[in-house]
């Protein structure tokens, strides 16, 4: 799984949860040591020469059997991680049936939702942002989570290459307010697109947290999941200019010119 932040992977990865079969959580690891073994085979390291292709194929590979080997008897395991919308063609080279599920949601509410959990934490700095130049103004907070190597503009980037890229045919994109609108709707359509029988699931009682990782960030309340999944009206707390400006960026709505799988709402 992958997407943009505040889009409702986690909520997505609790509901999964729910069923036996499946294996689920919140961001793993498995992306960033991608990242860097990656790094250790390739041009500028001076391992670079003596590891062929093949070599690399299994290293990777390797990364997913060794730190999901306790999940053996799941029949699906979703990893999450943003950096997988940008490692597409790895992805299908090493997993030749694998699939993407991307969270997103209109990236002007992905800024409010940020927005009101570093407010929330009024004597937190967090590590969402580098220094007081950074977290100074919602301003200057919101470009900052919006640059291409940060929090929100990196995932933005990424699911954008992703969609109109050569795979797209295996990336399917659930949007949040459809998601806690029609739960029940959205997900049997999320079991249609990965090939697994139904299971029922408990719009009522959903359970996730993970209070340790939020505190370590700086961020209370980053990956707590409301038990009940239900859509919460609400007045944005950005700026208007800001909130337009953001409010613009969600590419995902004109689907003619990509391959993806989108849920999105029926208009009569």
């Amino acid at each position: 799984m992958s997407g943009l932040p505040r889009s409702g992977s986690t909520l997505l990865s609790a509901l999964l949860l729910q069923n036996p079969r499946f294996h689920a959580g919140m961001t793993s690891p498995v992306g960033t040591l991608f990242n860097a073994v990656l790094a250790q085979c390739s041009a500028g390291s001076e391992f670079g020469p003596v590891i062929d292709q093949d070599q690399r194929r299994r290293l990777l590979r390797g990364l997913f059997d060794s730190y999901y080997a306790d999940k053996a008897g799941k029949g699906v395991v979703f990893d999450t991680n943003r950096n997988w919308c940008s490692r597409m063609p790895a992805l299908q080279d090493l997993f030749p049936s694998a699939k993407v599920i991307a969270c997103v949601r209109n990236v002007a509410w992905v800024m409010d939702s940020l927005e009101r959990l570093y407010r929330a934490n009024p004597y937190e700095n967090t590590k969402l942002f580098s220094d007081d130049a950074e977290r100074s103004t919602v301003y200057s907070r919101v470009d900052t989570l919006a640059q291409r190597n940060r929090l929100v503009g990196f995932a933005w980037a990424a699911l954008k290459e992703a969609y109109y890229g050569e795979n797209a045919g295996s990336l399917l994109l659930v949007d949040y307010d459809l998601l806690s609108q029609a739960p029940d709707k959205v997900m049997r359509l999320v079991y249609d697109f990965i090939g697994e029988p139904w299971f029922e699931h408990d719009f009522n009682n959903v359970q996730y947290d993970a209070p340790e990782f939020d505190q370590a960030l700086g961020v209370s309340g980053l990956h707590q999941v409301k038990s009940k999944v239900a859509r919460q009206a609400r007045r944005s707390i950005l700026p208007p200019d800001l909130f337009e400006k953001y409010a613009a960026l969600s590419f995902w709505e004109d689907g003619s010119t990509s391959a993806a799988n989108v849920i999105r709402a029926k208009l009569d």
